[in-house]
């Protein structure tokens, strides 16, 4: 299984870059996490997006799904042919017809350009080769961290997520975490985002066989971003990058190589 770090900006994007959005391949299945601001001009530099299987959202805030919009506007009058999935969380058809109002286009721009179904976050979802499973997350909204597996490797995306038990217990014994690391300082209850020190704990906590950092901005160093996560995890963490390749395979002593 191979993941891509098409964009890992928190909330602000980085100088050129983008806000979140993971591109995950296992044999011909391709599906996309998240589909932030800059992730559809990112998603084209890698495939055919109107030939990608699924797009699966975490959560409804807005770095997070923007993109979904030009991307939906490609599918629709672009000279390719492709309708693919679009996973949406509890009430997210509402949310994304509100979105496409509120931007001026018709209330069904996104759905009629990809095939839209909700999912529900306690049940499996299937995607071609990989099978996804959900699990809600502490956040300032409805949240749902993702569970990815194709047999051989398993990869958790923890979406944003403050501090609690319940990725931990999800991700646990994950071969791949990637966790997000948005504040310098814990900010006040209720949280809904990590240090890297506490994405590092959460690492160490999940027992996680490799922790990669992300949804932090280009404005903070990134070796102290980086020593903070190691020192709340243990061994070195990686930091994500767009462009970035994780791949995961079933002998964790090979698993995860960045490229």
């Amino acid at each position: 299984m191979r993941i891509t770090v098409l964009g890992k900006s928190p909330a602000w994007q980085d100088a050129g870059g983008a806000c979140s959005g993971y591109l995950v391949e296992s044999g011909p299945t391709r599906v996309l996490l998240d589909c932030g601001p800059g992730v559809f001009a990112k998603l084209r530099e890698h495939c055919d997006y109107a030939a990608l299987d699924a797009v699966v959202l975490s959560h409804l805030h807005a770095d997070h799904i923007l993109d979904l919009v030009p991307y939906g506007a490609g599918l629709l009058y672009g000279p390719r042919n492709g309708r693919p999935a679009l996973h949406v969380p509890p009430e997210g058809r509402e949310h994304l017809a509100a979105l496409c109002a509120a931007a001026s286009m018709r209330e069904s721009h996104v759905e009629r350009a990809f095939a839209l179904q909700g999912y529900d976050p306690d049940e499996p979802l299937a995607v071609g080769t990989l099978t996804l499973r959900f699990a809600s997350v502490p956040h300032y909204v409805p949240t749902w961290a993702i569970e990815v597996t194709d047999g051989a490797a398993r990869f958790t995306y923890g979406a944003d997520c403050g501090p609690g038990d319940e990725l931990p217990e999800f991700a646990r014994d994950t071969d791949l975490l990637i966790a997000e690391a948005t504040l310098v300082e814990p900010d006040s209850a209720p949280r809904g985002h990590l240090t890297p020190r506490e994405a590092g704990e959460l690492g160490r906590r999940a027992r996680a066989r490799r922790l990669v950092v992300t949804h932090y901005t280009d404005e903070v160093d990134a070796d102290w971003i980086a020593a903070e996560a190691a020192a709340g995890y243990g061994p070195a963490v990686a930091l994500a990058a767009e462009g970035a390749v994780f791949e995961v395979k079933l002998d964790p002593s090979a698993a995860d190589a960045v490229k």
